[in-house]
């Protein structure tokens, strides 16, 4: 075993115990309390309890406290083994409903392993450190809520999280870590910068763009669809609902329905309508315009769609994961022997997108399949699972794409290439989804006429070029900052005059700039200019433009550069140029 396993195990190890503490600080000062779950984490630990009072921060510091007292008194920490039936008594007897519901979800024969330290027991498979002593630096970071085994039909219960570690200067590492990341988490930053926004009364996962956040996504998009145009992508524009029949055609309807926003009563309407949760069975419809050749191949649609998904209100965060958003989608008929050209292409894209965004360092690559032994998730037959998976590794193994593996986190029609990457936090996500589907043409009955005349289904690469704009937009947020490259800055050059006197030279210099495409605005209130490069400064905007009398004079501008600093003064060409030169070369600065 290499140290860095063992070291992970170990860690895990210790935060499992640290759980358990927590467990043991709570019955302590709340004998009422429920016990739930308490895993070891990525990050760190959690308990779910039933409790009826809210976890304050206050509460937190308590049971820290408590925490400590445990860890001082350097219980034992014993492993021993119940029967089925042992189990249930002893959590019967110390009145732990949700322990006792695991337990009866396992065999009759079933023998269960328990954790005993000092009074506290609890139903856990281990393993633990051997004492309470060795749980030294932790510390407890927040409370939220969570549904019991996940579902929103059961109760909703407390979580309270905390991390630990071997050593206190790794704990305080950690910590700072934390506090870094919060400055920068995108629901936070996002609206500070006054980019988004939500209101209780439009509803959850459903963000209001203001006009700053509004410009970044139009400024995103025209980017995506010239690019996506120049490499051979036509344009569609497709409905956001259709009939129930189009989703029962494509499978949606059986396998993703509770994911839908369904308008109309399935058991009492003629004619029931559903939001779209995905673009292909729209474009598929295109497609179906009119006969197909091998000549018309690889035919390349790509649209800027808005797409309805129903989440758990669990599930929403900001920008990262919402109801409705909008995604830079394309699917992409070919021949088998196109196929891994197309797919290469495909990856090229993201690739010079994520490379333009400064975001390609940042991702990792999942390699998504399906689960065999959960069949019902997927339409189609073993054999054509195993020829599509088995098409998408040869092309990975031949473009020498690192990846892992993921059973089960297949579409229900085909496998795919996640593009993963990391939060602020360190959560990871998927930005961008690659996918060959060789099932819903068949479905739909796409066909083409190939050169021996015989009638084909083509291979369908399902594809985000830059995923979803929403999400995308957070991440570069947190990328950045909120320091946007010159490029993507909702306001790229704030003009200051300094004084009344020089409002009318202000408002050419405004009128010259904005007439060149340049996202300025006018600072024309009046204020001393120290609050107002301050005030531009904290909304991070990349250039001020500082005129006072001898910029009138001699027709020129005091350039401050948000990274440099003050550059002193430009001639209104010499800026021009320059700014013109980072903004057409996407540069990042």
């Amino acid at each position: 075993m290499s140290e860095e396993v063992k070291s992970a195990e170990e860690l895990a190890c210790l935060r499992h115990s640290a759980s358990h503490i927590l467990a043991q600080a709570v019955k302590r000062l709340y004998p009422q309390a429920k016990l739930a779950i308490g895993p070891a984490i990525e990050n760190g630990f959690y308990y779910d309890i039933d409790l009826n009072i809210s976890i304050t921060p206050e509460v937190l510091i308590s049971l820290e406290q408590e925490m400590k007292k445990i860890v001082s008194e350097n219980l034992k920490i014993e492993r021993f083994v119940l029967s089925r039936r042992e189990a249930v008594e002893l959590m019967t007897q110390r009145k732990e409903p949700y322990k006792l519901e695991l337990i009866r979800d396992l065999p009759e024969d079933a023998e269960l392993s328990f954790y005993k330290q000092g009074e506290f027991v609890d139903l856990c498979a281990g393993p633990h450190v051997n004492y309470t002593k060795k749980v030294k630096a932790f510390k407890l970071t927040q409370c939220t809520g969570a549904y019991w085994r996940g579902d929103s039909k059961n109760k909703m219960l407390q979580r309270i999280y905390g991390t630990a570690f071997f050593r206190q200067a790794d704990l305080e590492a950690y910590l700072q870590f934390v506090e870094e990341a919060k400055k920068r988490d995108h629901n936070k930053l996002g609206r500070e910068l006054e980019l988004f926004t939500t209101s209780e009364l439009i509803g959850q996962g459903l963000p209001i763009l203001l006009p700053k956040g509004a410009r970044i996504i139009q400024t995103l998009q025209r980017f995506v669809e010239d690019t996506e145009q120049q490499r051979g992508w036509q344009l569609t524009k497709t409905p956001y609902m259709a009939k129930s029949d189009l989703y029962k055609v494509s499978g949606h309807w059986d396998h993703y329905r509770d994911g839908m926003f369904v308008i109309g009563d399935p058991e009492k309407d003629d004619e029931v309508m559903a939001l779209r949760p995905m673009t292909c069975p729209f474009q598929y419809q295109a497609y179906l315009n009119r006969n197909r050749s091998y000549r018309d191949l690889p035919l390349r649609y790509n649209e800027t769609s808005t797409l309805f998904r129903n989440e758990d209100s669990g599930e929403m965060h900001g920008l990262i994961r919402v109801r409705q958003f909008t995604i830079s989608e394309g699917h992409l008929m070919c021949t088998p022997e196109q196929l891994e050209a197309e797919f290469k292409s495909c990856l090229e894209l993201t690739a010079y997108m994520l490379k333009t965004l400064g975001l390609y360092e940042d991702v990792s690559y999942r390699f998504s399949q399906w689960d065999p032994k959960n069949r019902e998730k997927y339409i189609g037959t073993p054999e054509q699972w195993a020829e599509a998976q088995g098409a998408m590794q040869r092309i990975l193994d031949h473009l020498q794409i690192p990846y892992t593996v993921g059973i089960g986190e297949a579409a229900f029609y085909g496998p795919k290439l996640d593009i993963q990457i990391r939060n602020v936090h360190g959560k990871e996500d998927t930005l961008i989804t690659i996918q060959i589907d060789q099932m819903l043409a068949e479905k739909f009955g796409m066909e083409y006429v190939d050169r021996d005349g015989s009638k084909k289904n083509p291979y369908i690469i399902h594809r985000t070029s830059i995923g979803c704009y929403e999400r995308t937009l957070a991440l570069l947020i947190e990328k950045y900052a909120g320091a946007f490259p010159t490029w993507l800055a909702p306001v790229q050059v704030k003009i200051l005059p300094i004084s009344e006197k020089m409002m009318d030279y202000a408002d050419s210099v405004y009128r010259v700039l904005s007439e060149r495409g340049l996202r300025c605005e006018l600072d024309d209130r009046n204020e001393k200019i120290g609050y107002k490069i301050r005030e531009a400064q904290l909304e991070k905007v990349p250039y001020m433009l500082i005129l006072g009398e001898k910029e009138q004079e001699s027709g020129t501008v005091s350039v401050r550069s948000r990274k440099e600093g003050d550059r002193g003064s430009l001639t209104m060409e010499a800026f021009w140029e320059e700014i013109q030169q980072k903004i057409q070369n996407k540069t990042i600065d």
